[in-house]
Parts: structure tokens; sequence; C-alpha cells
């Protein structure tokens, strides 16, 4: 095995089904694709620990390169300084029928029982806006970027330049929160008493812009009789609907799926407009794979958010776009965590 390098780590995205690792350089370039396997999700969290550490090693023999540490993105509550996650709702062990969460897991020592490297974790949607500050949109330079992830769930993250931050600052601050569980703007109330989430909330950002949610949209509209491609697309079951279906549709001009990402979109807005009064950012970054969904999502969320946003903190807003880092924000994300510890900067 080569020596460590001095820009190399490895960046993980662990999921409730499969995990992912790659090796990564300093400018976020991988090398090679990324090795994925089962994360053994629901067989306990040490199984888990044993699934990550052979999809690391399996990234850094395919990359022929020793490196200088692994960062590991995480759904949940995640605690890099002690390196328990409090709480994962998308890992645990099934027994039976029933599904038991991880709560409290010192993960990062199981970890180490199979690599012998520095690691970091993280929340995944935090991650997620580190890596797009870092290797995206962010250019790694930027005064603030925040980032909303578009999916089945609404994820959030917020990253501050020394710029933002008053006090003994050396390099960018990922918000984690006084528990390590905040900037949960998907989270956001937007509506009160309006839409509920599994989460046990109403009218958040997460109940309107959510996958399931957006769907619902779309099926309530036909069943009651409006037309649109979207049969068609779906060949007449409107359980087997996607928003990827309401992409294609509104790029062919279909009213009803216009419509349902400009109602979205507004909702989305909300959120963005709320973080630009919080946080002042320059950048605003949406990934997610339902972000995809490119101007039919983002010009209402634009319009919307200048309205509702302070004029002063929308003159210094740079830009809102899709984020650059969509399809391996994971892995880019804990290889960007991996990256600023290795470099002495506590995230």
């Amino acid at each position: 095995m080569p020596g460590v390098s001095a820009s190399h780590v490895v960046g993980v995205d662990l999921g409730g089904t499969n995990v992912r690792a790659a090796v990564v350089d300093a400018e976020g370039r991988m090398l090679g694709d990324p090795v994925q396997a089962s994360s053994r999700g629901e067989e306990g969290p040490e199984a888990t620990a044993e699934a990550v550490a052979l999809c690391v090693l399996e990234a850094m023999n395919a990359a022929k390169v020793a490196v200088r540490g692994v960062g590991v993105a995480i759904p949940g509550t995640v605690d890099d300084e002690t390196g328990v996650v409090r709480w994962s709702p998308n890992l645990g062990r099934r027994i039976g029928d029933v599904f038991h969460y991880w709560k409290d897991v010192p993960f990062r020592e199981m970890l180490a029982r199979h690599l012998d490297l520095p690691m970091a974790m993280g929340n995944d949607a935090n991650l997620a806006a580190l890596g797009e500050y870092r290797f995206g949109l962010g250019r790694n330079s930027a005064d603030c970027l925040v980032m909303f992830t578009v999916g089945t769930g609404i994820g959030f993250g917020v990253v501050l330049g020394p710029r933002s931050l008053q006090g003994d600052v050396r390099g960018p601050a990922m918000l984690l929160g006084g528990n390590k569980g905040g900037a949960e703007g998907g989270h956001m109330v937007i509506l009160r008493d309006g839409l509920d989430t599994t989460a046990g909330l109403y009218g958040t950002v997460e109940a309107y812009c959510q996958r399931d949610s957006i769907v619902k949209r779309a099926v309530y509209r036909l069943v009651r009789g409006r037309r649109s491609l979207l049969t068609d697309l779906c060949e007449g079951d409107l359980s087997k609907i996607t928003p990827k279906m309401l992409s294609e549709a509104a790029e062919r001009g279909d009213e009803l799926s216009i419509q349902v990402w400009r109602e979205v979109g507004s909702f989305l807005g909300l959120g963005i407009a709320n973080a630009i009064n919080l946080f002042a950012p320059s950048v605003v970054a949406i990934g997610g794979q339902i972000a995809k969904a490119g101007k039919w999502l983002l010009e209402p969320a634009i319009a919307v958010a200048r309205d509702a946003s302070i004029e002063s903190l929308w003159a210094d807003v740079r830009t809102i776009q899709l984020a650059e880092c969509i399809d391996e924000a994971g892995v880019l994300g804990g290889a960007a965590l991996a990256l600023l510890q290795s470099d002495g900067v506590r995230g």
C-alpha cells in the first residue's frame, strides 16, 4: 500500500438500504466510481459497521492509494465529538415485524474495530451542505451557504464562512446546534395547523414539499377528473406517479403538472425566505433528486422567496439554484468533513 496521501480521504454515504464510498481528493474529484454495497441497515449497528468498513477498504483498494481519514454521512442526529449516533430512523434492527431504530450508538468505536483511520461523522443533510460549500456552488469561499435537499423528506444545512461569524473562527463552520441535532430547516413551520408529517409536526416545509406531498397534489386532481399527460405516463395506474413524471409532463406543457410545481415551489420559497432572513446566505443551493425538476420548481420558489425576504438581505443573495453535487452529495459531504477535520478545523 502506498504512503498516506496528503490530499485524499474516503467519503461515505450511509443509508438504510445501501452504503456508498469513494476516495476523494481535496478538489472533490473521485478516484473511480463509488463502491456500493448493502448497508445491512436492519441487522443492527455491528453489522452496519462491518458493511461500512468493507466498503471503505474496497474503495481504497480500487483507488490504489492510502488516505488520511474517513468521513461518514449518516441520517439522523450525529455527535461527531463523542462518535455517537444519538438517533437514526433509517438504521436499526428488525425483530419480527418491529423495527428498532438506532439510539445512542457508539458508531465510531464500532468502526474503529475494522478501520485504523481517523474517522469523522455527521448528519447527511448537514454534510450535503458542507460538500456543496467546498466542492459545489460555495466554491469553498461563500460568506454563507444554505441548502435544502428535496426528497423523501426535506433536508437542510447551513455552512457559515468566517465573515459570517464574529469571534475566533478559522474556517468554514457547519451549524449543528447545541445538541448537535439542529439546523432542521425542513421542519420550519410555514402554515400553522397545516399538513402533517411523520415527525408529528404540522404545516412545515417538509409537509408541503416532500415527495409524497408532491405526488398527492397531482393524484387528487386526476381523481377529480382533470386531464393530464400523467395518465399516459403512469399507464393509468395513479400509484405509479413520481415527481420525475411530473417534471417530464411539465416539459411537455402539461398544465396540471406545471400547476403542481408552481404550488410546491411557492411553499419551498417560503422556507427559502425564512432561511435568508435567519442566515443572510450569499448562496442558496437546492439539492436532492426532486430538485432536478429545475425551473418548474425553482422559478416559483425564487419569486416567493424574493417577496418574503427582508430587502437588504435579499440584495446580497448571489444565487439560488440547483446544487452542483446532487448525485454524490453524501459521499462528497463525508469527504468534505474528513478534509475539514484532518486540516485541524472542527466543523
